[in-house]
C-alpha cells in the first residue's frame, strides 16, 4: 500500500476515531473552524451523539479522502488503532491524542511499521466527565497542546499536526516522547494518584466529619472522580516516571509525619510547598501573578450567580479564576475571584456599591 509523506500541512477532511469527551471536542473545535470532521467509535451511538452536538458526520468516510486521523481511544487501545489507521489511510498523517506517548512510540516501532505519517501529541486538557455530551469546542482554548515528533517523522506530518492544535485555539509546545511521558508524571499523574488516594480516605472518615468538609478537601478531591478504569491504564503506561515520583512524595510524607509525631515544627515543609505553587506558569505560559483575592457572598437564590457575572462584567475588571465554596448552614455561597492586586481596592468597592458583599482576603 502507497505510503505517501505530506510536506505541506493538510487539514481536511479530518476522521476522528473515539468520540468521547476529548475526540468529540475535537470534532466540535474542527468544524467550528471550517474543517470537515468524520466521527468513528467502537460504539456508533457515541459518534451519532457528537455528529448530533456539532462535531461532525457519522456517516461513512472514503479512505483515499482522509488527511488527518486524530485516534482518541483509550491507552490500551491506542497502538493497534494508530497501526490499523496507518494502513486504512495512507494518504492520511496520523496522531493520537493519548497522555502517555513513550509506550505507543515503543508499541509501534515493534511492531516493525513506517512511521513517516504518524506523530503523537496530547493536548493537555480535559475533565473527570466523560463521554461525547461533555464535549466543547473550547475544551483546548489557550491550553498546552505537546507534539512529539520522532527521528522518521516528516516535517509535513510534524506541521500538520500542529496546524490541527492551533485550529483548536491551543498553544503548541513540542517535545520528545520521553521526555513527555516525565513531565505528565509529574504535573499529570502524579497529582491524579495523590487526589484518589487523599479521596479514598474520606470513605473510612465518619459521616459526621464529613459534614464539615469544605473547599479545601473539594478541591484537593475533584480530579479523582475520574474513570478509574481509563487512570488505571495512564498510570499503568507511565508506570515508572509516576513511581518515582511516588517514591519522592513518600519521602516528605515520612518526614512530615515523624516531625509531627514529635511536635517538631513544619514551617520549612510548608514553605517548600508555597514555593512550588509559585513556581506553576500563569495564564498563556507567562509567569506566575501572585492574585488578589476577592471573596463575595452569593445568595443562595435563582440568579443570583449571573447578576454577580453582570455586576462583575460592568466593573471592567478582568476575572483571572474564580472558585465557589457552599455554605449548607447558611444557605449562601462564597465565590472567590482572583484579580491583579492593583485593582483589588477599586473593584471591591464597585462591587459593594452594586450591593454585595465583599471580602477581601
Amino acid at each position: 500500500m502507497e505510503d505517501t509523506e505530506p510536506d505541506e500541512p493538510r487539514l481536511g477532511p479530518v476522521l476522528v476515531i473515539g468520540a468521547g469527551l476529548v475526540g468529540a471536542s475535537i470534532g466540535c473545535a474542527l468544524t467550528a473552524a471550517g474543517i470537515e470532521v468524520h466521527l468513528r467509535d467502537a460504539i456508533p451511538s457515541h459518534a451519532q451523539v457528537a455528529a448530533g452536538l456539532g462535531a461532525g458526520s457519522a456517516e461513512p468516510v472514503v479512505p483515499e479522502q482522509i488527511a488527518l486521523v486524530i485516534v482518541a481511544v483509550p491507552p490500551r487501545a491506542l497502538a493497534p488503532v494508530v497501526s490499523a489507521a496507518l494502513d486504512e489511510f495512507a494518504n492520511a498523517v496520523v496522531t493520537d491524542v493519548g497522555s502517555v506517548k513513550g509506550t505507543v512510540l515503543s508499541e509501534l516501532s515493534a511492531r516493525g511499521l513506517e512511521l513517516r505519517r504518524y506523530v503523537g501529541s496530547h493536548p493537555m486538557a480535559g475533565s473527570h466527565l466523560a463521554g461525547p455530551v461533555t464535549a466543547r469546542a473550547d475544551l483546548f482554548t489557550d491550553r498546552t497542546w505537546v507534539v512529539t515528533p520522532h527521528d522518521t517523522a516528516t516535517p509535513g506530518s510534524v506541521a500538520t499536526v500542529t496546524e490541527l492544535a492551533e485550529l483548536c485555539g491551543a498553544s503548541v509546545v513540542q517535545m520528545p516522547a520521553a521526555e513527555h511521558d516525565l513531565a505528565v508524571a509529574a504535573v499529570s499523574h502524579l497529582p491524579h494518584a495523590v487526589s484518589a488516594l487523599v479521596a479514598a480516605g474520606l470513605t473510612e472518615v465518619d459521616p459526621a466529619h464529613l459534614a464539615l468538609a469544605g473547599q479545601g478537601v473539594r478541591d484537593v478531591t475533584r480530579i479523582a472522580g475520574g474513570d478509574p478504569a481509563l487512570w488505571d491504564q495512564i498510570l499503568s503506561a507511565n508506570a515508572p516516571a509516576v513511581a518515582a515520583h511516588l517514591a519522592t512524595l513518600a519521602e516528605r510524607l515520612e518526614e512530615l509525619s515523624r516531625r509531627l509525631s514529635v511536635r517538631q515544627p513544619v514551617t520549612d515543609l510548608l514553605e517548600q510547598g508555597v514555593a512550588g505553587t509559585r513556581e506553576i506558569p500563569g495564564k498563556h505560559g507567562r509567569a506566575a501573578t501572585a492574585y488578589a483575592r476577592i471573596v463575595v457572598e452569593i445568595p443562595d437564590a435563582p440568579g443570583s450567580l449571573a447578576r454577580l457575572f453582570t455586576d462583575a462584567g460592568a466593573a471592567g475588571v478582568n476575572v483571572e479564576d474564580i472558585s465557589i465554596e457552599h455554605d449548607p448552614v447558611r444557605e449562601v455561597g462564597w465565590l472567590q475571584m482572583s484579580i491583579r492586586p492593583e485593582l483589588a481596592d477599586t473593584f471591591a468597592e464597585l462591587m459593594g456599591q452594586k450591593g454585595w458583599r465583599v471580602h477581601l482576603g
